[in-house]
């Protein structure tokens, strides 16, 4: 494994696929801004090479982001991660001091600052559908629950991942009402999407072209006021079918905003340079 990519950086993401990323304009951006250079790149990484990649970055590095399929993962390499990391066992921030790794998760305040933005949603009292029981879904469920969210339904591809999340949530959160389906299971996810103001696409299903449906479409026709946020930030099928039908939608571009500037603020303790950033990002997608 070679690191050339990397040899003029302070900071990268990694993960698998990794090409799509759009994270070192929208950060370098924000380096940018404090006169601090372009030190952010983005490396390839195959589940083999982590251990590899974290020796290299304790070495090199002051911190990076870890993208899919590696939130989980990571975690044995690290030296400490924070509480709710621990708790959604999902890390997407790792910040180096001294050669020591430090771990946490920016993925559920960027899309609770996200809702806020585009739908006028707060966490507190929200009722929500998770499309996935991924590293990002994890992190953000264990955020809304934390802050005060009213019911978490969760609808994944098979169900011992969502029955694992909704299990430890139930258990920290007894008052929280929590429920699960298969994805495919169209009869219940409806039931769930009516009884919810906002669904979170979830799944890496829309990264890629030939990627089919992450859920059955018509699940979603006839529901008033749902609003559907996908975390994957460029158009996908979910997000065309909602502007066609009238639904309320908006895509990850802003979910990646402000995790990235949660991110930013973790790793120098500066103030994030939200707009120099969200310019950064735009003029990348």
């Amino acid at each position: 494994m070679t690191f050339d990519e990397l040899k003029n950086c302070k900071y990268a993401v990694i993960g698998n696929p990794i090409a799509h990323s759009k994270s070192p304009q929208m950060q370098n951006a924000g380096f940018e801004f404090y006169g601090m250079g372009s030190i952010y790149g983005k490396k390839f990484v195959e589940k083999e090479e982590l251990a590899e990649f974290v020796e290299f970055a304790r070495k090199n590095l002051n911190g990076f982001n870890i993208t899919v399929p590696y939130k989980q993962d990571i975690i044995p390499f690290l030296d400490e991660i924070s509480r709710s990391a621990q708790m959604s066992n999902s890390v997407n921030t790792v910040r180096i001091e001294n050669g020591r790794l430090s771990g946490t998760s920016t993925d559920g305040v960027g899309l609770a600052t996200a809702l806020q933005v585009h739908f006028n949603k707060d966490v507190e009292g929200l009722k929500v559908v998770f499309a996935g029981a991924g590293g990002a879904a994890q992190a953000a469920a264990w955020y809304f629950a934390c802050n005060g969210a009213e019911s978490i339904f969760i609808a994944n591809r098979s169900l011992s991942k969502a029955e694992q999340l909704a299990s430890a949530l139930k258990k920290a959160f007894p008052d929280l009402e929590c429920d699960i389906c298969e994805l495919a299971d169209g009869e219940k996810l409806s039931s769930f999407l009516q009884r919810s103001e906002v669904l979170i696409q979830a799944t890496s299903l829309g990264l890629k072209a030939e990627d089919n449906a992450p859920f059955d479409f018509d699940v979603l026709a006839n529901i008033s006021g749902l609003c559907v946020y996908d975390l994957i930030y460029k158009e996908t099928e979910l997000l065309n079918y909602c502007r066609e039908h009238g639904i309320k939608h908006a895509n990850g571009s802003d979910m990646l905003l402000y995790q990235g500037a949660a991110s930013f603020e973790f790793w120098t303790g500066k103030k994030a340079p939200v707009e120099a950033m969200r310019q950064g990002l735009e003029n990348a997608l």
